[in-house]
């Protein structure tokens, strides 16, 4: 994997738990439960910036710098938009080519952030970071076991295969006879061949 991918791959992993685990934080601190779209939204559109915010080479405090940054983004964007959480669905009949928010379903009342909330996402900041530390060692100490136990597969694999026997011929002698007798040798006369 090149440091671009793998920059990636971090940057993804710390945007998706960390809006995940604000989403559940925020509702465990006393708001509304986010709908599942603004939660996938967010954490794509937070990709890039954790993207550089966390760098080429694994960094903590640049890692809960990205987590900070989005657990911040997600809690600030969730109460612009009016907490919309997804409990019933809006009317979609009719055609329309326009964005329409009320499709997120009903806005909640949004509450001034307390203590409960400030202290619920501030543990979720904690946790997530903890989590990507350890998560990214704990993938690296399973991808290297299954490397081994490839290699060791290999390893273990005989040297000396069995060669299978040669080839038989399976001859017909009678039915080899029965067609030579039936097919001519005629040729064109002797005459014309001079």
């Amino acid at each position: 994997m090149t440091t671009r991918q793998l920059r990636l791959v971090r940057a993804a992993a710390v945007s998706s738990v960390a809006t995940l685990l604000a989403a559940v934080s925020h509702t465990l601190g006393g708001g509304s439960a986010p709908h599942p779209l603004l939660i996938l939204a967010v954490a794509t559109l937070l990709t890039p910036l954790c993207a550089l915010l966390v760098g080429v080479r694994p960094s903590r405090s640049r890692v809960a710098a990205a987590v900070l940054l989005a657990q911040a983004a997600f809690h600030l964007l969730f109460q612009v938009l009016g907490s919309p959480t997804g409990s019933a669905v809006a009317d979609t009949s009719g055609h329309a080519h326009h964005l329409d928010l009320a499709l997120l379903g009903p806005v909640a009342s949004v509450p001034a952030a307390d203590a409960t909330m400030l202290g619920a996402h501030v543990i979720a900041a904690a946790l997530t970071t903890l989590l990507i530390w350890h998560g990214e060692a704990l993938a690296q100490g399973v991808a290297r076991w299954f490397q081994a136990l490839l290699l060791r597969a290999v390893l273990c694999a005989p040297v000396d295969h069995r060669r299978p026997g040669a080839l038989r011929s399976v001859l017909l002698p009678a039915f080899d006879a029965a067609i030579s007798r039936d097919v001519s040798r005629r040729g064109p006369p002797a005459l014309v061949r001079g």
